[in-house]
């Protein structure tokens, strides 16, 4: 290490232990705390958001053996997973992990090649690592294939760490990487542009919520999907209009009146999202809470000329212009409550519950 302050040798620290219910998530005071290694920093996490990816990797939900909606083992695991499957590359997850794909915190010390002037930046982490360059099955995600965020101290690429001005919250900031990433990513890869209509479902979650404002502030017409009782807090952050989640789709809007769909749900109403799609539309899917199982009529996505878009690992420019946004105020997300990081399986639990509308956090 080139520069590092003076640290304590052990940390706070949630270790993921294995695949299965809460009783996997096992929290320590006597963590050795990492040290940065070559072109990498060592950040003091302030706040970590709680995303459906960690309870996800957590319960096995990624093995392709589970075919149910995510909440239906978030607390228990998915005693059909199979482990050799349940990471989200569909290799093996390697355990103890201390999971955390969120990191709001400032660089204590940096590695070599890293210049000592980074430390005291506030930060916040670009969850998914990739060289410049570099192709995308080489990607690996902060809390999954390496440590995260659910501890005191974390290390990752100088080049992944983005240091942001503003007087955001420590909460506020956590809230941006996973969500905001992903959200920016289908509306990147989608093309999304000034004057087009788009529908988001899952619209009161993380994802969706960023994906309303993040929509919005491109000049889109958005149309969130949402829970009746969220409505209002949805149309007030950019949605002009709402559809209750428990309607039909095509009973509420016109078949191909909606030029991109922004999907994090899934399930059955799958088919529906596509028939809505104009002639040329463009669907982007970054989830599946309502089950990954879906039903595809071929003729409607070739005799539409639709475009399907599985967006996990960002663009490049996706992380740079999310901290542009922050720093010119142009968007800001909702956080729906704060929890300390030792009653993390009390969050997550509320987490499963989709009775809060924006992000869940974790203060460390």
């Amino acid at each position: 290490m080139s520069a590092i302050a003076i640290l304590p040798e052990r940390m706070r620290a949630v270790l993921l232990t294995g695949n299965g219910g809460f009783d996997k998530l096992d929290y320590r005071d006597d963590v050795p705390v990492p040290r940065p290694g070559p072109g990498e920093v060592l950040i003091r996490v302030a706040a970590a958001g709680v995303n459906n990816t960690d309870i996800n990797t957590r319960a096995a939900w990624y093995s392709k053996s589970v075919a149910s909606a995510t909440d239906a083992g978030g607390a228990v695991g998915f005693v059909e997973a199979r482990s050799e499957d349940s990471g989200w590359t569909g290799a093996v997850p390697h355990f103890p992990r201390i999971q955390g794909a969120d990191a709001c915190g400032r660089i204590v010390a940096v590695g070599e090649g890293v210049p000592a002037s980074r430390i005291g930046s506030r930060v916040i982490v670009e969850p998914v690592f990739r060289a410049e360059g570099a192709p995308i099955d080489s990607a690996i995600y902060f809390g999954s294939e390496r440590d995260g965020a659910f501890a005191e101290f974390t290390v990752t690429p100088s080049r992944h760490a983005h240091a942001v001005d503003c007087e955001w919250s420590d909460g506020e900031l956590a809230s941006i990487p996973c969500a905001y990433s992903a959200a920016e990513n289908m509306l990147t890869r989608a093309g999304l542009v000034e004057g087009e209509t788009v529908l988001i479902t899952g619209a009161s979650g993380g994802v969706g919520s960023a994906a309303v404002q993040l929509a919005k502030r491109r000049g889109a017409r958005v149309i969130a999907v949402v829970g009746a009782d969220k409505a209002g807090a949805i149309r007030a952050i950019g949605a002009q209009q709402t559809i209750n989640r428990s309607d039909d789709l095509l009973t509420e809007l016109e078949p191909e009146s909606v030029d991109v769909v922004i999907d994090v749900v899934g399930g059955s109403q799958f088919d529906g999202l596509l028939q809505l799609l104009k002639r040329g539309g463009r669907y982007a899917v970054a989830g599946a809470i309502a089950g990954p199982i879906v039903s595809l009529d071929l003729r409607t996505l070739y005799l539409k000329d639709l475009r399907l878009l599985g967006c996990t690992v960002i663009e490049p420019s996706v992380f740079p212009n999310l901290v542009s946004y922050i720093e010119r105020g142009e968007i800001r997300p909702l956080v729906a409550a704060t929890y300390p990081l030792a009653d993390i399986v009390v969050a997550q639990t509320a987490f499963l519950a989709k009775t809060h509308i924006g992000k869940i956090v974790l203060l460390c």
